[in-house]
This record gives structure tokens, C-alpha cells and sequence, in this order.
């Protein structure tokens, strides 16, 4: 078997290049220029010369194998278009074959206690305009086609992701780890090794099936916010933020951070086989 995936050189696709080919499966990659080319090369994927908005470089990749993974995300104007786009382009290309699309569970927004796929969505601005895509991509199961939706909570995990980059990095220079109010909201976390897994079973998914890729974790704010300031070197330095001054500081993905989410990964479990392994979280957080 032979995937194609795009965002192979980021956080998530690196580590999901080594779960496929660990699985046997070959892989090729979108990689928008040198660096990113030698880098998915390391890992044992043949790069695709191209970006995002090549459409008739995805949509002829797509065509040559025998599965498509998206992760690939364009955060430049243009966002929404850019992936409504290569999505279409990808399923154009994969006609009948697996097509696995990546979501988020930040579309949720607040959740009541442990919710599922089933929830209502509520999306923060930052994450909006991943519905109708998402809507668009779901609706070609109708047709034949084979789409999945992916749907990661907060990745950490190999000293990487958003976490790292909104909370570790800048306590470290500050001297203590922000925290959005008063830390009694939730997060549902996953590790990077274990998402990565889920995306090789997706491949074998149902048509039409959403995943909420989380391993069951779902801390308290306060907890994980301890624990990152052991990562930074600053144990016990807090330093408490109104939601307007995260924003002010972070952006908009600070309305996300201070999401209140609890999730179950029991579907893809059931229906996948899916078996999170990194299961201490916090411990995890707390590595330097």
C-alpha cells in the first residue's frame, strides 16, 4: 500500500510518516520546498515537489495512491478557501480510495461534562470555518467516496505542539506559565505517537466516520499548568491571566486554550481498534 500525505514535515506528520512505514505502508509527501523535501526524505517518504494550493499537483498525487492523509494546514489569508480546495482536489484524486481529513475537537467548543462525536458544535472564531469544509468533505460519502474525519484534541508529546509554543516557551523567558483564568477548565489531550496511529487505522475507517482523536485524559488547567512549569523550569510560578489579556498576548487561539473540553476516544476504539499508550499526561507535560 501507498499513502500520500500532505503536512508530512510538520509536528503530527512526522511521526505519522513513521507510524505508516512502521506499518509497512510507503509513503509520499507534499513538501513545499527543500527543507521540508529533506526532511520527510529522512524519514523514509518520497517527496512531492508542491504546496497547498498546487491543486493539480495534490489531485495527481492523490490518483497514484492507494490513500490520502490531509494534515496539511495553510495559515496564511485565505485559510478556509486553501483547504476547501485541496480537499477537493485530494478526494477529486482519490476517487474511490481512502481520503482521512483532519479536524479538531476545538470545534466542540464548551462541552457539558464527557461528550462524543455526537456533541453540539460550537467552534471558537479560530476554528469557525472548519465546519463547512468539513461538511463538504463528510458529503462525498453519498457518492462512493471514502472520506474520514480525523479530529485530534491538544497534541503533546516529543517535546512539540501548541503547548510547547504557548506555554513552555514563553515561561521560560518570563519566569512562570500563563494560565487563562482560574485553571477549572479541561482539556482533552492525545500524544503525538498515538494520534499518529490512529490516523494509519482511519485508513480502513468506514465511509463517512468522525473520530475524536483523544486518549481519555481530560485534566483540569491547573493540573497541566503545574506540570508545564516543571518543563520550563519555573515549578510553581503561575502566572493567571483574564481570557481579554490571553488574548491580547497569545491571539485568537487563546479563546481555544480556555475551552472547557472533556472527550471520549471510545469510538475509535470500537470501531478501530484503537489502543492510546501514552496515557500519563501530565508526566508527559512536566518533561523538560
Amino acid at each position: 500500500m501507498q499513502v500520500f500525505i500532505t503536512g508530512g514535515s510538520g509536528y503530527i506528520g512526522r511521526i505519522t510518516i513513521q507510524a505508516l512505514t512502521r506499518h509497512g505502508i510507503k509513503v509520499t509527501a507534499l513538501a513545499r520546498s527543500e527543507h521540508s523535501a529533506r526532511i520527510v526524505s529522512d524519514l523514509g517518504a518520497a517527496p512531492v515537489a508542491g504546496a497547498l494550493t498546487d491543486t493539480d499537483v495534490l489531485r495527481a498525487a492523490a490518483g497514484r495512491a492507494d490513500g490520502v492523509i490531509h494534515l496539511g494546514v495553510d495559515y496564511t489569508e485565505g485559510t478556509a478557501d486553501v483547504d476547501r480546495a485541496a480537499a477537493e482536489a485530494l478526494q477529486d484524486g482519490a476517487g474511490s480510495r481512502p481520503y482521512v481529513h483532519t479536524g479538531g475537537v476545538w470545534v466542540y467548543g464548551d462541552t457539558d461534562g464527557v461528550v462524543d462525536e455526537d456533541a453540539p458544535l460550537r467552534p471558537p472564531r479560530i476554528t469557525a470555518w472548519r465546519l463547512e469544509n468539513e461538511k463538504r468533505v463528510l458529503a462525498r460519502a453519498a457518492t462512493g467516496e471514502r472520506p474520514v474525519v480525523v479530529m485530534p484534541g491538544l497534541v503533546h508529546g516529543r517535546s512539540g505542539g501548541l503547548v510547547r509554543s504557548f506555554f513552555v516557551e514563553p515561561a521560560r523567558a518570563a519566569g512562570a506559565v500563563p494560565c487563562i483564568g482560574d485553571g477549572s477548565n479541561h482539556w482533552a489531550l492525545v500524544h503525538v505517537d498515538d494520534i499518529a496511529e490512529l490516523y494509519v487505522l482511519a485508513l480502513n475507517a468506514p465511509a463517512g466516520s468522525v473520530y475524536a482523536g483523544v486518549s481519555g485524559q481530560n485534566p483540569p488547567l491547573a493540573d497541566i499548568t503545574r506540570a508545564l512549569g516543571n518543563a520550563a523550569g519555573c515549578p510553581g510560578r503561575i502566572d493567571s491571566l483574564t481570557l481579554e489579556e490571553a488574548v491580547r498576548r497569545m491571539g485568537p487561539i487563546a479563546e481555544a486554550f480556555a475551552l472547557d473540553q472533556q472527550f471520549t476516544g471510545a469510538r475509535a476504539r470500537r470501531e478501530l481498534g484503537w489502543r492510546p499508550t501514552r496515557l500519563d499526561a501530565l508526566a508527559d507535560l512536566a518533561e523538560a
